[in-house]
């Protein structure tokens, strides 16, 4: 049985640009609700720019931005602000990431549209925040990274490094869009929406909870470790004999003795008094690595990870990022669409959350300002009713 979209009837306003609150918002997408992105003229969100590798389509905005509609305004003029003002009226929900204060001085700050409209929803995303010291301060994701300390505890001992991806801004996106959601679930119970703050450092802050507990009530914070684990071992990369590595780990004592019965076909290791608990296997862990690598050494990558599935230890191979594109497992599972862009057809995947009876929105890519003369007849015509804020 084939459902309503989730979020059919929802209209989201965003004032966006870069990482962070497009990826909320696209999300919202994927759940039906119709985004309008309100991008400057010509040159349209600077996203657009960062490279152009996707058919001469940038790798990031093609990820974040399916399934939106294209609203050129310039909000210099008072014209493109008043078509602002207008469809924020008439919407749901108001999003935006601009630099602190500014969406204020364009007169659409969360206080004054919550006075004017109180069922609407907005959420403000930033760096760090609308108060303290950080404030009006640039925050680049590599930047929040490290005020969040998590460049501190990633990478190898001699190299503090970055994560592989925009992570602060993933992790703002997340907390923007499930705000959003949480916001739109209480509206419909008190009639009430809500004024939603979102920024980057807070939300990396919230995922560096191990390492911040683990510092807090120690006189150390976890080492960098490369691909192994800061307080579990063994876990992580064991080279095998055909050059390949395979990674495994191990969760509690009951997976030490089988990898050591039935993996490394030494019994006597799981009471081995320096690998005998989880933490002395970590303050010997150089010792046990050799161990493991031993037996590794002897095998290929597929003989090692079978050994390792017939004693139940968790255990994955090294994919690089067309591994992960080509994974037998996606390919299973059907996870691939294709959406349409300026550029013609696009992969994408669909999203993780998998709901019964409804299958996640996968519209065109626009171009900049792309819906600018529907989505203007649509105020002339009167035609977006009462659905949002004023309803």
């Amino acid at each position: 049985m084939t459902l309503p979209a989730p979020l059919e009837g929802i209209t989201v306003i965003s004032l966006e640009q870069a990482v962070a609150a497009p990826f909320a918002t696209r999300q919202l997408a994927d759940l039906g609700a119709r985004v309008i992105k309100v991008e400057r003229p010509e040159t349209g969100d600077f996203a657009r720019g960062y490279d152009e590798t996707v058919k001469g389509l940038a790798s990031h905005f093609v990820w974040l931005n399916r399934s939106k509609e294209s609203l050129a305004l310039d909000l210099k003029e008072e014209e493109s602000r008043e078509i602002l003002g207008r469809l924020i009226e008439s919407s749901d929900v108001f999003v935006q990431n601009l630099a602190p204060g500014a969406a204020e001085r364009l007169g659409f700050g969360a206080s004054e549209l919550r006075q004017k409209y109180p069922r609407l929803v907005t959420c403000g995303v930033s760096g760090y925040g609308d108060s303290g010291p950080y404030r009006d301060r640039k925050a680049y994701d590599l930047l929040v990274q490290c005020e969040a300390g998590l460049v501190s505890v990633t990478g190898t001992e001699e190299t503090p490094s970055k994560a592989g991806i925009s992570i602060a801004d993933i992790a703002a996106g997340m907390y923007a869009y499930s705000g959003v959601l949480s916001a739109l679930f209480r509206r419909e119970r008190t009639g009430e929406g809500a004024a939603i703050e979102v920024s980057m450092l807070e939300a990396l802050a919230e995922w560096m909870g191990f390492p911040a507990y683990f510092t807090m009530y120690n006189d150390r914070q976890p080492p960098r470790t490369g691909a192994s684990h800061a307080a579990i071992a063994p876990y992580g990369p064991y080279p095998c004999g055909d050059g390949e590595v395979v990674f495994l780990g191990v969760q509690n004592e009951r997976e030490w003795k089988k990898l050591c019965e039935k993996v490394l076909e030494d019994g006597g290791m799981a009471t081995d008094e320096r690998f005998s608990t989880n933490s002395r296997r970590v303050e010997n862990h150089a010792a046990l690595d050799a161990e493991i690598e031993k037996t590794f050494s002897k095998t290929t990558a597929e003989e090692a990870m079978e050994r390792l599935d017939e004693a139940g230890i968790a255990n994955a191979r090294l994919r690089d990022v067309r591994g992960m594109l080509d994974h037998p497992q996606l390919a299973a599972r059907e996870r691939w669409r294709s959406v349409d862009s300026p550029a013609g057809a696009i992969a994408a995947l669909l999203p993780p959350a998998n709901m019964d009876g409804y299958e996640a929105r996968m519209d065109r890519i626009p171009e900049v300002g792309e819906h600018n003369d529907a989505i203007l007849a649509e105020l002339r015509d009167g035609e977006s009713g009462e659905s949002g804020a004023t309803r």
